[in-house]
């Protein structure tokens, strides 16, 4: 079995095969040898559940999933790091790696191929610059998994898990609560990585819900309210929806008044069902 924590190793093997690192696909290869095992076990993953992995890079918390999960799906974009892959996870049977986009596969349908009905979770170490889009992606496409485990930019992973009604809370974070519970695992120092960045880490994991927490009438109309409330976060939240939704601001204060918001909270201070109250008094006119 190979030393996928061992920098000598991995530098090696990479350059065995003309591999260089990309700045602009954000690539970070995990090296720290408890963050995988970790991170594999709290992922959901089990001898019942399979895995889609995005991003494997050089292959070492895919080896860790592979330990302990049936079946994992690896995504990868970078064609360069397939013959990589194909020498570090030589000692796995139960690994099929996938060169592609997970931006734009048909995610879904993928899931009902490689696993069919079966329970499914998704575990990346994720590439700063495209955090958010992903998360959203797989949240908003409501994937037939039970959970998203992922690495992210410890400021990224405090804004994706804000609570409603904190300085923190923003659109990502009211979206990731109406499909998920997220809970911030551990985090991890930027020495963990080859090359190491220039910020820490964190393991977030977003439990998808059975069901949104709050009841809106129109799903799209609730992200459109959440999304001009934090427009202009600096501005009321009568501003903000005003411009957001291009509407008088005499009309938005009467709406907010029916939903029981005064006129000079601001986005911060809403809970869901703030949000939901404000968005279903908008369906009704």
């Amino acid at each position: 079995m190979s030393n996928l924590t061992d920098i000598s190793y991995v530098k090696n093997i990479l350059s065995k095969h003309g591999f260089t690192f990309s700045k602009a696909l954000g690539q970070n290869f995990l090296i720290n040898p408890s963050v995988c095992p970790k991170m594999a076990q709290m992922c959901g993953a089990g001898q019942n559940v399979g895995v889609i992995e995005i991003g494997p890079g050089a292959g070492v918390l895919t080896n860790e999933l592979a330990e302990v999960s049936y079946k994992v799906v690896a995504i990868e974009l970078d064609k360069r790091l397939l013959p990589v892959l194909d020498e570090t996870l030589s000692h796995h049977d139960n690994i099929k790696i996938i060169n592609g986009d997970a931006m734009k596969l048909d995610l879904k349908a993928l899931i009902k191929e490689e696993f069919g009905e079966g329970h499914v979770v998704i575990c990346a170490n994720l590439p700063y610059y495209i955090t958010s889009p992903v998360i959203m992606r797989i949240l908003e496409e409501k994937l037939p998994i039970d959970s998203l485990t992922v690495m992210v930019q410890k400021e990224a992973a405090e804004r994706i898990c804000a609570a409603p009604g904190t300085r923190q809370s923003g659109a990502v974070s009211a979206a990731v609560r109406y499909y998920s519970e997220p809970e911030m695992l551990f985090k991890v120092s930027a020495g963990s990585f080859l090359p190491a960045p220039k910020v820490d880490s964190e393991v977030i994991k977003l439990r998808i819900l059975d069901k949104p927490p709050v009841e809106a009438a129109d799903e799209k109309l609730f992200f459109k309210v959440v999304k001009a409330a934090f427009l202009q976060r600096r501005k009321t939240l009568a501003n903000s929806l005003s411009a957001g939704l291009s509407m008088p601001k005499a009309q938005i204060n009467s709406l907010l008044e029916s939903a029981g918001i005064k006129s000079n909270a601001r986005a911060e201070e809403m809970t869901m069902q703030n949000f939901a109250d404000i968005s279903n008094a908008l369906s009704r006119l």
